[in-house]
């Protein structure tokens, strides 16, 4: 199988590739603006599906989009309709080819040109009128919003937003490339005369703002966003996306004394918090007992003791830990519990509570187990 893909650098092009790459599919020939016409003539003689993803939207005048929409769509159909005129295509078009302006009548003059060629040579054609597509590998401040603000936000670079209650259609580009690599393989999501990305997110412009602001907090509180919409968890990996480079990383306070560490690594309303806790060898941390806070600890390095004691009861439980051999223990409510360090080196505890600590509200009486 021969893929020919259109604006194979743009953003869409770009995950296209990379994606039919990662499932194996080797035979994918991409066309730029660097493409030659002869090139251009040959790729498409022994395509065996195209994918036309090129086309113009931010012209230095408004004939250029007749010229890139139109005519180039017209081009490409022209050849396969005289070399290979079985071949499917599928082409992005935009919301915008609803609308009477220049862009839009350019997209729509598009689709025609693509509906012509399967009405002459019975070709199946795709056709998509997305609307905005948000995602990795999005040029900001270029046409999308959202690459825009997750850019310029990372880096506490200035953002306009001229009216927050803007209602905005959005597509993510991992939904688009789902899809578009389903037509491959004969799944299409029709509606009518056109096919359409199942997912579709109506969002406000304000909304997206916000949640891109506490996105950009979440390093300092160690928040996690709420990953079961699955909006925020695009938007979030989109966010992260822009980051820069040398900022992947950030740091954590650490509360270091003699006996180790505890560092509070996330913190959820929903799904309580994760700490790191390091104990330095011979130490005993904790010796108290909850309520209903309880925990999970897991140790991943070193190796030491869990110990239990039941309120009102004598006798101590043990569960024997260590980092060569991974497993959970459960911290139930209403018994007493520390952890020692039985080992020769730091031992490292991954530690979960299911809610944020309260001062207020501590449920954590000290009883010595």
């Amino acid at each position: 199988m021969t893929i020919v893909i259109t604006g194979a650098n743009g953003f869409i092009g770009k995950n296209l590739v990379a994606d039919l790459q990662a499932k194996g599919y080797n035979q994918i020939v991409q066309i730029t603006r660097e493409t030659t016409e002869e090139q251009l003539e040959n790729a498409l003689q022994q395509a065996t599906f195209v994918y036309h993803l090129a086309g113009i939207n931010r012209p230095l005048n408004e004939g250029e989009f007749m010229v890139g929409n139109r005519d180039f769509t017209g081009k490409i159909v022209g050849i396969l309709k005289q070399y290979n005129p079985t071949c499917p295509v599928l082409v992005t078009s935009s919301t915008q080819a609803e609308r009477d302006n220049a862009y839009g009548a350019s997209k729509r003059a598009g689709e025609e040109a693509v509906r012509d060629y399967a009405a002459n040579t019975g070709a199946n054609v795709y056709i998509y009128r997305l609307p905005n597509v948000f995602g990795k590998w999005c040029k900001p401040n270029y046409n999308s919003a959202i690459a825009t603000f997750c850019y310029n936000i990372s880096r506490e670079l200035d953002i306009t937003v001229n009216d927050s209650s803007v209602s905005m259609n959005l597509v993510y580009i991992d939904d688009v490339i789902e899809e578009f690599v389903n037509v491959l393989n004969g799944k299409v999501n029709r509606v009518d005369a056109f096919c359409e990305i199942p997912a579709v997110h109506t969002k406000q412009l304000g909304d997206i703002v916000e949640l891109l602001h506490s996105f950009k907090r979440s390093r300092e509180e160690r928040a996690i966003p709420t990953m079961t919409d699955s909006f925020t968890k695009a938007l979030y990996s989109t966010y992260l996306s822009y980051l820069p480079e040398d900022q992947f990383s950030y740091p954590l306070k650490m509360n270091v004394d003699q006996r180790g560490s505890f560092t509070e690594f996330i913190r959820t309303a929903d799904r309580g918090q994760v700490s790191i806790n390091v104990s330095k060898p011979g130490i005993t941390k904790g010796n108290h007992w909850h309520h209903t806070k309880n925990e999970k600890f897991l140790v991943v390095s070193g190796q030491g003791v869990i110990r239990f004691r039941k309120i009102g009861s004598q006798e101590v439980i043990e569960y024997f830990v260590s980092g060569e051999k991974l497993e959970v223990v459960d911290i139930p409510v209403g018994y007493t519990h520390n952890i020692e360090n039985l080992g020769e080196t730091d031992m490292v505890t991954v530690m979960w509570v299911n809610e944020l600590y309260d001062p207020e509200r501590p449920d954590t009486m000290f009883l010595e187990v």
